[in-house]
């Protein structure tokens, strides 16, 4: 839960600066922008663009959060889940690195005959050149 609190507070301050950070445009009488204008509109649309995706992040993050009326023994029954789901994936986990060791193995063993094969065929063809010289 820290962490989703943590998150949210996060969030909330990102949403701060983005409303510390936004520019209103200023127009003129005649209703032409100039460009500066122009550039502030777009300034102020992407902040709006922001504003409006972090306030849904509030939102979502707030859902998140357990309510009040969470009871101790659902928090434990969650946890107990926590920690079973926890401990197969270790479990996986474990697994799939037995797995790469043994592909490891295979591999440096496999890596292991082709350099005996590449100085196996070097000697040979240093044998065959010593005889028969060149004439």
């Amino acid at each position: 839960m820290a962490d989703r609190l943590t998150q949210l507070q996060d969030t909330i301050n990102t949403q701060a600066d983005h409303f510390c950070n936004i520019s209103f445009p200023g127009f003129d009488r005649s209703g032409s922008q100039t460009p500066q204008q122009q550039q502030q509109e777009d300034y102020a649309h992407l902040f709006a663009t922001l504003i409006t995706r972090c306030a849904k992040d509030i939102d979502v993050l707030i859902e998140s959060l357990p309510n009040e009326d969470t009871s101790t023994d659902n928090q434990v029954t969650s946890l107990r889940r926590l920690e079973q789901d926890n401990k197969e994936a270790g479990e996986r986990l474990e697994e799939v690195v037995r797995r790469g060791e043994a592909l490891l193995e295979q591999i440096q063993a496999a890596l292991a005959d082709i350099a005996q094969s590449q100085l196996d065929m070097q000697h040979l063809q240093g044998e065959n050149s010593n005889a028969n010289p060149p004439t």
